[in-house]
């Protein structure tokens, strides 16, 4: 299903001219028009909805001041960085969004909410369960709340019965890695789950997954419009990755580049005690390899980094190979960090091996193990009287399986209670996250469809190779 992508208002303002010192810089703002994305909400299909004063004026924790509660003139843009001397072109109008943050009137006086979580584990799942059992409960005097279990296949009974939760029932799910509430992939029965989501009584739900959780997330809100349910949907994603675009990062993505330095350490220790000693470290990165870059500068343990955004070839002048034995010669160790991503292209694969997955997820080969096999079957053949001691780790399952460390705990936390907060003041179809740290509400379609590639051309990518010393890897 093609997803269209959300109306935007064009906002104009006037731009000045300045003067500093002696340098005089004309049109100081490089844009007249601003691009804010509009916000889907309950009254574009429930017209006569009545406001009710945000429970927040009579919470004992908050004293809501001027300034408190935010508009809808309060925007975040995109793109914060401009050139004033107009050297290279700017893009206008600008993209915006609505900032995140309680508003002064909600849209509900009743409340049943549900709290899905699909899709992989990642560290910080708990943790957002927690934050909106919590701040729901606290904030908003919620009381019906409901965990749907095992993923999207749990609203229609596969998982078993929604278990009601409350704050006492979730104190210390912030401490545990995985969710609490089970997950799964697949399982997406669009009039299942929102004939589910009717019956049940649900007026918010809140979904927690990837991107193909939150491909399936717009399909239940345009299925939820499309019947005029006065059900508010929000997208908490989810990825490991950090492969979800526009926001700044996803949660749980901070502790596994913690968690990944921890193995890259392991596999320099196991190649500086071996004979030509070699640290293989496969590391989580389908599409994308944030993990195993941010891993890598934050190291410095490592000698060369393999990325699904490059290409690499294994044997040959310039090839993976070729650097290897050199930095063997060199240093007599070398260790290898390869997203599980990378070089897919490169592995011979059967029929089977190119179909998909249960979330619509190309089959990715397991990069490691090949890339051992053919090394080892390399050096065999240059080098037949010689040893190579190659350690092959692969921590997938002991990232994702962690607790979320303090940064993303508290990260989790800001995001449940954006997502709270969005939710109440009427807006539906959307996703909360941070854009350069501010948090906005960003259309669900948007999200759905953005990805966060590696820019190979920026300046970080070349701050990698200045550190590893790597080659390009382009055939010559």
């Amino acid at each position: 299903m093609a997803l269209s992508q959300p109306e935007a208002t064009n906002v104009s303002f006037e731009t000045t001219t300045t003067t500093n010192n002696n340098n005089e810089i004309s049109n100081s703002l490089p844009f007249s028009s601003l691009n804010l994305q509009t916000l889907p909400h309950l009254t574009d299909y429930l017209p006569n909805l009545q406001t009710q004063t945000n429970p927040l004026e009579k919470n004992p924790f908050y004293h809501p001041i001027k300034g408190f509660y935010v508009t809808e003139s309060d925007i975040i843009l995109r793109q914060i960085v401009h050139d004033l001397s107009g050297t290279f072109p700017v893009t206008s109008p600008h993209v915006a969004y609505h900032r995140a943050g309680p508003r002064q009137h909600i849209y509900f006086d009743k409340f049943k909410v549900a709290i899905v979580t699909c899709g992989g584990l990642c560290p910080g799942m708990n943790t957002v369960i927690r934050e909106l059992v919590v701040g729901l409960w606290e904030l908003y005097g919620v009381r019906e709340i409901y965990g749907i279990k095992a993923g999207y296949r749990g609203f229609y009974g596969s998982g078993g019965e929604a278990v009601k939760l409350n704050p006492k029932i979730v104190h210390d799910w912030h401490k545990k890695g995985g969710t609490v509430l089970e997950t799964s992939r697949g399982g997406f029965d669009l009039h299942r789950i929102v004939d589910a989501i009717q019956e049940s009584g649900y007026n918010q739900v809140y979904i927690t997954g990837g991107d193909g959780t939150m491909r399936g997330a717009v399909k239940i809100f345009d299925e939820i419009k499309r019947r005029k349910l006065y059900v508010g949907v929000v997208g908490i994603p989810k990825t490991v990755d950090n492969d979800v675009g526009i926001i700044d990062r996803s949660f749980g993505f901070q502790t596994a580049v913690e968690m990944a330095q921890q193995a890259i350490s392991a596999a320099h220790v196991e190649a500086e005690s071996g004979v030509n000693g070699v640290g293989l470290v496969k590391l989580m990165g389908r599409n994308t390899g944030h993990i195993a870059l941010h891993a890598t500068l934050s190291s410095r343990d490592v000698d060369c980094v393999l990325i699904p955004e490059t290409e690499f070839f294994l044997e040959g002048k310039g090839g993976l190979f070729e650097f290897l034995e050199k930095r063997l010669k060199e240093n007599g160790h070398f260790v290898l960090v390869v997203a599980e991503g990378a070089g897919q292209e490169l592995i011979p694969r059967n029929d089977a091996e190119k179909q998909q997955d249960d979330s619509g997820n190309s089959v990715f080969l397991d990069v490691g193990p090949w890339l051992k096999s053919e090394m080892n079957k390399w050096w065999k053949r240059e080098h037949p009287n010689e040893l190579l001691t190659v350690k092959y780790i692969d921590p997938t399952y002991m990232i994702r399986a962690v607790p979320a460390n303090a940064t993303d705990n508290l990260y989790c936390t800001l995001l449940a209670h954006s997502a709270i907060h969005g939710v109440m003041a009427g807006y539906t179809g959307f996703v909360c996250g941070p854009i350069n740290g501010n948090y906005a509400y960003i259309p669900l379609v948007e999200v759905a469809v953005a990805k966060n590639e590696v820019n190979t051309k920026d300046h970080k990518w070349a701050w990698v190779r200045s550190v590893t010393y790597q080659p390009s890897f382009e055939k010559i």
